[in-house]
């Protein structure tokens, strides 16, 4: 009963085991990878923290035109004649009697508390409030465009380890089917070798070809897991998480003209934000000509006054009206102006520097995609050569007609074939989510005309 009692608990321990395993196992396909990625990927999280962090310097800036109101509380102990005078007077203490009993010019040393609320409200700056709002406002529309570029290439980097993953295990898969076909003939070569239809250095030519086919397979696997880890890492998910992905896709459609491409450029996150940040630029001269202006401002001010703080035995209020201008400054405003204006120069410059260079990658990802689908054509072509030509030569070798050297290397063709069809449709689905990332689209728009593996005929 013991027995069979620890056989109960092992079989539930392993069955707990079991699924706890089945639970790490993510099913997942494409398309939701990248949708992950765009909501928990650490550069979408940091970006967005980047967007609101502008959006509130947006709020600070458009507070400069509303009035502020502040508090002070001054204590003070002087002997001054006048200071002492004119502190009694505003506690609303003076006796002119007093006054005139003692000797001014040396009055007893007198403690005041002064509280005193300031209300001020600019009423022309010149531009400044106006032009620091608009560029305010800019820097908060590029933070914008930059959060949906970030989340463009959260995407993207989520697809790039997803279809490297779905390769490492299509490439592992390839490799075992490999290692069971040399193992059927190593198995083969011992039962002619038994039979003295084949010399011992044959059989020894397929082990050693097993044996390579082994080593390769170990590598896979490591590379495999590695990049299993990658798709995590892209996918703000856990290191150690373990997916299941859908194959990857059959065939690529051609990219069409390349024309179509580089007309959705300008719709690139990045390019956008960049154009905001220069027309934020743009407006710093008009924010320095602002020194060079007249200010005018208005400030209400109301004192509670007496002889410890916080007291109100006296009160008084003030309303002045103040306009300023700065004569002289050494010439510093003009310089910084000049300094924006270049500055801007050199900003649209850049930009263009860099609308350039992302045609560049457009065209890039255009050509790669076209060589991408005519490797892939050229290697499923290959393949099936190099399949018809593998059963010719196995069943020749069956056949005592030729030698076990000859169906290594035809077993091996076969498999620099697959090999290549598999990088080829990897590069090719990978470069078309790049070119649709590139030219300014979502990379989830490749997908859609895309054949899923699930259609592949046999």
């Amino acid at each position: 009963m013991r027995a069979k009692g620890n056989l109960i608990r092992w079989t539930l321990a392993a069955a707990v085991l079991s699924a706890s395993a089945a639970g790490a196992q993510q099913s997942i396909d494409l398309s939701q990878a990248m949708q992950q990625a765009r909501s928990q990927a650490l550069s979408v999280q940091a970006a967005e923290e980047r967007q609101i962090a502008a959006e509130l310097k947006l709020r600070q800036a458009k507070g400069g035109r509303l009035p502020t109101l502040s508090l002070d509380e001054t204590w003070v102990r002087t002997d001054s004649p006048a200071e002492a005078f004119a502190f009694k007077l505003n506690q609303e203490r003076f006796s002119f009697p007093d006054f005139v009993a003692g000797d001014p010019n040396h009055p007893q040393a007198l403690s005041t508390g002064i509280t005193r609320f300031e209300l001020k409200l600019p009423l022309y700056t010149g531009g400044e409030l106006g032009g620091r709002i608009e560029q305010a406002r800019l820097s908060s529309a590029a933070a914008g465009r930059s959060t949906a570029w970030a989340s463009d290439q959260a995407a993207l980097a989520a697809a790039e380890a997803y279809v490297h993953l779905a390769q490492a295990k299509e490439y592992v898969g390839l490799l075992d089917h490999s290692l069971e076909t040399v193992r059927r003939h190593v198995s083969l070569a011992r039962s002619l070798d038994e039979q003295g239809m084949l010399v011992r250095s044959d059989v020894l030519r397929a082990e050693v070809e097993e044996s390579r086919v082994a080593d390769l397979l170990s590598d896979a696997r490591a590379k495999a897991r590695v990049a299993e880890a990658a798709l995590a890492l892209a996918l703000g998910a856990k290191a150690d998480t373990q997916y299941e992905l859908a194959p990857l896709a059959r065939d690529i459609p051609s990219p069409g003209p390349l024309a179509g491409w580089l007309t959705t450029t300008a719709q690139r996150g990045d390019l956008a934000a960049a154009r905001l940040h220069l027309d934020a630029g743009r407006l710093e001269e008009k924010v320095q000509r602002a020194s060079l202006l007249p200010r005018v401002g208005f400030v209400a001010r109301h004192d509670l006054v007496d002889r410890t703080l916080f007291g109100a035995h006296g009160q008084s209020t003030s309303l002045m009206a103040m306009a300023s201008i700065e004569l002289f400054a050494g010439g510093q405003h003009r310089a910084a102006m000049a300094a924006a204006r270049a500055e801007a120069k050199a900003g649209a410059r850049d930009l263009e520097r860099y609308r350039r260079s992302v045609d560049l990658q457009v065209r890039q990802a255009w050509s790669a995609v076209s060589a991408a689908r005519d490797r892939l054509q050229t290697a499923q072509s290959a393949v099936a050569a190099a399949r018809e030509a593998e059963r010719i030569v196995e069943d020749r070798f069956k056949a005592g007609v030729v030698k076990m050297i000859d169906l290594v290397d035809v077993s091996n063709a076969r498999r620099e074939a697959e090999t290549r069809e598999l990088v080829a449709r990897s590069d090719a689905e990978l470069a078309l989510l790049e070119l649709a990332t590139y030219s300014g689209r979502s990379p989830e728009s490749a997908l859609a005309s895309v054949t899923p593996a699930k259609d592949r005929q046999p």
